[in-house]
């Protein structure tokens, strides 16, 4: 495989390269990538959204079984899903990268590819950023712009007490991704002649590798005239993304246990991998599904939705924050959120 150093390319030749894959979807992008700053023009009454993450390599992602193409696609979908979990619609993003010299241009195009398909996807505009070096592995910033309209913004911290409490997709699958991944490594790494034992497991590796933003949720919700009361995206787990929403709107939550949504792949890996199929849905992570409450008589708007459960309900904060466990058990959630330091 032809490997090209950065320093042959050179800044200016990889900005280039870098534009040549940008293309523009959205009329609000008046200048992308090629000058000192993008300029954008939205529409008067709309509100912009604006959010940030970065992923650092060995803290966030291991190369040693991420696709640079998947790495690509997952620095957009993860900062998309935080639009999404504030009803609004993604427009741009800016992309930031810090490289060492193990990259190569070939690598980089491989990442920028992935960018590109999940900029398609979401009809986002990839419209400025930054590369420079790095004194080992890959550092990856992207910046995010959305925008809503004001009275649709959702926030966190507006539930009401008697909300429904819905969740999107299935939990706990991403999580399961992983440990399958490091299980593999690990395998690998003792005995690297030995095959990879991945049959059957593509949607829960998919799930951790390519995660989707829920979009599609937010275009059904608004489709079918409903405004969540308040929503977050599921990155840390869903008990600390309940914990968000009951903090900021403070109040308490039941979630039922039996209501949690698992699917079949998923279940029997758990019991494989003698998991607890709770805690994996609880603590996993990395589901990128939408968490969000509704006012009680929007639920016949949402009841027949294939693919939105209703999971319990917003009480008093003196309730505190608890799972109903299958055997009517009732057990206080307790999260800490991804340890970042």
């Amino acid at each position: 495989m032809q490997r090209t150093e950065l320093s042959e390319l050179g800044e200016f030749g990889l900005i280039n390269q870098i534009k040549k894959q940008a293309k523009i979807l959205n009329a609000e992008t008046k200048y992308g990538i090629g000058d000192d700053a993008a300029v954008l023009e939205f529409k008067q009454g709309k509100q912009l959204l604006v959010s940030c993450d970065t992923m650092v390599e060995g803290i966030h992602f291991d190369l040693s079984y991420t696709p640079l193409l998947h790495l690509g696609y997952k620095m957009v979908a993860t900062n998309v899903s935080d639009i999404a979990a504030m009803n609004g619609v993604p427009k741009q993003i800016v992309v930031s990268l810090a490289l060492s010299n193990r990259y190569s241009v070939e690598a980089v195009e491989e990442i920028y590819e992935g960018i590109r398909l999940a900029c398609e996807n979401y009809k986002v505009d990839l419209i400025g950023g930054d590369t420079t070096s790095s004194l080992k592995g890959l550092i990856a910033t992207v910046t995010i712009i959305g925008e809503a309209d004001p009275e649709k913004v959702v926030y966190r911290k507006n539930a009401q007490k008697g909300d429904i409490i819905c969740v999107t997709g299935e939990l706990g699958a991403a999580y399961v991704g992983l440990q399958l991944l490091r299980r593999e490594k690990e395998v690998y790494i003792s005995n690297p002649e030995m095959q990879p034992e991945l049959e059957g497991k593509d949607y829960m590796i998919g799930r951790q590798l390519k995660p989707e933003a829920r979009m599609d949720i937010v275009f059904d919700l608004a489709d079918r005239n409903v405004v969540p009361t308040s929503m977050i995206d599921i990155s840390d787990g869903l008990a600390s993304e309940i914990l968000h929403i009951t903090n900021q709107s403070g109040l308490g939550a039941y979630i039922y246990e039996d209501k949690l949504p698992l699917e079949n792949s998923t279940l029997q890996t758990i019991s494989e991998l003698n998991l607890s199929s709770t805690t994996c849905m609880l603590n996993g992570g990395e589901d990128y599904e939408l968490l969000f409450t509704i006012k009680q008589e929007d639920f016949e708007k949402i009841k027949n939705h294939p693919d939105i459960s209703t999971i319990g309900y917003m009480a008093e904060k003196e309730k505190g924050v608890n799972l109903v466990t299958t055997g009517d058990q009732v057990i206080p959630i307790t999260a800490q959120g991804w340890v970042h330091f």
